[in-house]
């Protein structure tokens, strides 16, 4: 009995020697029988746990990775954020508009997530955490409004949108003589437009192809993007010979370094009214309202024109 006495001190002077070096061997969990064992046995066992117990002692709880990723840092006293909605076409020039913004209301901070105006709405109208959208078209920031979930006092026109037929740099189709016309070129197979079932930019390609009488011969060429942005996207990879997208997405840096784009005449698809709204649920209303404020000065507009967006007085 003395002996055994011996041997269970020496196992627990070693278990607390691994437990303060190491923090103990961790328990194993077999999957088979779902138990929890131990490299120690039943008494050894218990020698672990107090070890692990003794280890954690004066020391405060830490937070594990998946709680911070649930936590949302608290901002920091006066300042806001608005966060926006916003058509993809907005993408690039949203990121400029932003920071002007910033320069003269640095306690707001921006932050943007884009898409397709019909997805974005429909987020939205299922409690999507955002204070302003940003649509491609009236419609989508309309209904919101005639939802109940936009102010209607805060619906405005903040630019009016251009389509453009992009193509990659190696292609040898002649835009200026071609235009609309080159997407039933026999060298082109697939044309690249956002979904018109909840795009804006796709029902308007759609509507410039019935206006220039070649929709019947482009609609089995058609690859529809999930967005303007995806549309873009198939068109720069080559998935697609054509795109029919956004002027301000066939203008971005990326786009004009690898291929050429024609404007689309407006007279070949309804106007494409962007328009703006300020949602009931926003966090805070006030910075919501003065950044739409922004989006109707004359500096937004100048900056806006340089992407390729019209002003709603032209």
């Amino acid at each position: 009995m003395v002996r055994r006495i011996h041997r269970l001190k020496v196992r627990a002077a070693r278990a607390s020697d691994v437990g303060c070096v190491q923090r103990a061997t961790a328990p194993t969990l077999s999957q088979s029988a779902g138990v929890l064992r131990t490299p120690y046995g039943g008494l050894g066992a218990l020698f672990v746990v107090c070890c692990l117990l003794l280890a954690g002692c004066g020391k405060e709880p830490s937070t594990s990775a998946g709680d911070a990723a649930e936590t949302t840092p608290s901002a920091p006293p006066g300042n806001a954020t608005v966060r926006i909605a916003a058509a993809a076409d907005l993408r690039f020039a949203l990121e400029e508009v932003a920071a002007e913004f910033n320069k003269t209301k640095p306690d707001v901070k921006v932050t943007a997530t884009y898409g397709s105006s019909g997805n974005l709405s429909t987020q939205i109208a299922n409690g999507a955490p955002f204070d302003v959208f940003l649509s491609a078209d009236r419609s989508y920031a309309h209904r919101l409004v005639e939802q109940g979930i936009a102010a209607a006092d805060s619906e405005f026109v903040y630019a009016i949108g251009q389509l453009a037929l992009w193509v990659p740099s190696t292609s040898t189709l002649d835009l200026d003589k071609l235009g609309i016309k080159a997407v039933v070129d026999p060298s082109v197979r697939k044309v690249a437009i956002a979904n018109p079932g909840h795009a804006p930019y796709g029902r308007a390609a759609e509507a410039a192809f019935r206006s220039f009488g070649v929709y019947d011969l482009v609609r089995e060429r058609l690859v529809l993007g999930e967005n303007v942005a995806q549309a873009a996207q198939f068109a720069e990879s080559g998935a697609a010979d054509v795109g029919v997208i956004p002027l301000p997405l066939a203008m971005a840096p990326a786009m004009q370094h690898k291929g050429r784009h024609w404007v689309v005449p407006c007279e070949a698809f309804p106007r494409l009214d962007q328009t703006g709204v300020v949602l009931r649920s926003a966090a805070d209303p006030d910075a919501a309202k003065r950044f739409c404020q922004f989006l109707s000065s004359q500096r937004c507009r100048e900056i806006l024109a340089r992407f390729g967006f019209l002003s709603p007085e032209e």
